[in-house]
């Protein structure tokens, strides 16, 4: 059966009125870290000619080590070295080793019509400074897509409350857009056929960490401190989530 947006916004919103769900032991609770992309198919390409499996792979080993020194001693990356491994054989490892949540790391683009040129230390790129902040996916077609929507939104609240703001231009109506925009305020987006979403026996968000082709928000990415900061946030809800906590209203963030 396919879920509408309605059906989901439903399914989100009475997440909140759950009384309870399992707490785990952080010791046996095995995540799956996935940094996006090999150095075969880098992905995007920042504004400044960095590709984005290097960012992935920064952020990925920051995130494996806060989540480890969190008590997740059994957390583990589907990739290192950015080696060449198929998108299914992610989720493979993942499915295989039991893990019951699946968080997979990307850095965002936008589409190349919305892009300028500019000159970087000679050599010509693309960007915007128009577009900037991250986003979350999750599928309905993931086996469970209630707890992805859970662990969605504890994710966007300890973004919220971080100060890190989401970008909608993924809802825009235009070619290779036109994502269906769950919750606005915490940008949760339904992509139904990411394959590692989809092939994820357990519950999977794939997380946009924010624009690179954005010349402002690259050179934060680039930022040890300010990957810290997404750590903190993404260690966070995956606390949140091993407590079996409910997503809860957001409140105005006070930010700068």
């Amino acid at each position: 059966m396919v879920m509408t947006r309605a059906a989901l916004v439903c399914l989100l919103l009475g997440l909140v009125e759950i009384d309870a769900v399992q707490a785990c032991e952080r010791g046996d609770f095995l995540i799956a870290v996935d940094p996006g992309h090999t150095r075969a198919e880098p992905g995007a390409l920042s504004a400044r000619g960095m590709p984005e499996v290097q960012f992935n792979e920064k952020l990925a080993l920051r995130l494996l080590e806060a989540l480890r020194k969190a008590g997740f001693a059994k957390a583990f990356l589907t990739n290192r070295k950015q080696a060449s491994i198929p998108l299914i054989e992610r989720t493979q490892l993942a499915n295989e080793r039991k893990a019951q949540l699946f968080l997979s790391i990307h850095h965002d683009s936008a589409q190349p019509h919305l892009l300028s040129s500019w000159s970087y230390r000679g050599v010509s790129y693309r960007y915007t400074d128009d577009i900037k902040g991250y986003s979350l996916f999750v599928s309905e077609k993931n086996p469970d897509v209630a707890g992805s929507l859970r662990f969605a939104r504890l994710l966007g609240s300890q973004l919220h409350r971080g100060c890190f703001a989401p970008t909608l231009h993924h809802a825009e109506k235009i070619p290779g857009e036109s994502r269906d925009l769950i919750d606005e305020q915490l940008g949760i987006y339904r992509f139904d056929d990411l394959v590692v979403l989809k092939s994820a026996t357990m519950p999977a968000v794939l997380f946009e960490a924010g624009l690179i082709v954005n010349r402002r928000e690259e050179l934060l990415l680039r930022s040890a401190s300010y990957q810290r900061s997404i750590v903190v946030a993404l260690t966070g809800a995956v606390i949140d989530y091993c407590a079996g906590r409910m997503p809860s209203k957001v409140d105005e963030a006070r930010c700068p």
